[in-house]
């Protein structure tokens, strides 16, 4: 049994989970997925609804303890970030980039589409950043997202982020203590206490 966190940067609820989920899973496979496509939708088009998800966030992160600061900009997409992110995972170190990622974009406000933000992800990632910003400018990358956000849409997620564990999914942020449970039922040795 396989443990698998599906991401987007952009999403301050992959923030809030990756925190948890770095450690909770003794083994993640970190997986890069498109928010737009799975939920049909560009966030930045409904103020409603960012409020809303802004109100929800602040919540959540008061409640786990956890910082959360508004990258500048926000709501917006992040394709840069997400391409180097999708490269890490592909090097074995996707896990150290998104936690570093979300810490800069949700603790620092900072733009993660910023070349110097990825420098900075990348190096806490331990890859190279030559590398690292090939990556981030190939937009052959984006397709593999999107297909991955509709795949997740078609079984039943709504939303960022998501759980795999075995053949169950567990999407949303607050899921995140329910996929732990499930993984130490099954298997303690892939769970961390």
């Amino acid at each position: 049994m396989r443990a698998q966190l599906f991401f987007d940067l952009a999403c301050p609820f992959t923030y809030l989970a990756t925190e948890r989920v770095e450690r909770a899973f003794a083994h993640v496979t970190w997986t890069a997925a498109s928010s737009e496509t799975l939920q049909r939708r560009c966030l930045a088009d409904d103020a409603e609804t960012v409020d809303r998800v802004r109100n929800a966030a602040e919540a959540r992160a008061s409640a786990l303890r956890l910082p959360l600061v508004w990258p500048e900009g926000y709501p917006k997409i992040v394709p840069a970030a997400m391409r180097a992110a999708a490269f890490a995972a592909d090097q074995g170190r996707g896990g150290a980039f998104v936690l570093a990622a979300g810490r800069l974009a949700f603790c620092g406000g900072f733009d993660l589409d910023d070349p110097e933000r990825l420098a900075e992800a990348a190096a806490a990632a331990g890859i190279r950043l030559d590398e690292c910003l090939r990556a981030a400018g190939d937009p052959r990358r984006d397709g593999t997202m999107e297909a991955t956000g509709r795949r997740l849409l078609a079984a039943g997620a709504d939303r960022l982020p998501v759980l795999r564990i075995g053949r169950s999914l567990f999407w949303g942020e607050q899921r995140v203590g329910a996929a732990a449970a499930a993984v130490r039922q099954s298997s303690p040795a892939l769970a961390r206490g």
